[in-house]
């Protein structure tokens, strides 16, 4: 059973990314960067520590490519596909969890 700190680290790059599909300032691309890779790989690592190893690769993906070191430059045509799609895995991520 999941704590609502850890509800957390699901819904809010949800929303955030859900978000992104609205035509907002750079700055906010930037901060959701910092803010779904953080979550990712905070999840990512939590999956992998409790033996979920596709939850693992799968956040640890998309940890990959929201990282804001080395960003991943794509067009804006593209990146809203890939909000939705990250937004939805963070959704069936946080689904399948509180079942367990």
């Amino acid at each position: 059973m999941m704590n609502k700190i850890d509800k957390l680290w699901f819904l809010i790059p949800t929303g955030l990314l859900l978000l992104a599909l609205f035509p907002l300032p750079y700055g906010y691309y930037q901060f959701l960067r910092i803010a779904v890779a953080v979550a990712s790989g905070f999840i990512a690592y939590s999956s992998f520590s409790d033996g979920r190893q596709t939850w693992a690769i799968t956040f640890g993906a998309i940890c990959i490519l929201f990282n804001p070191i080395i960003p991943i430059h794509l067009a804006r045509e593209i990146w809203a596909p890939v909000d939705f799609v990250a937004a939805v895995i963070f959704l069936a991520g946080w689904k399948i969890r509180t079942r367990s």
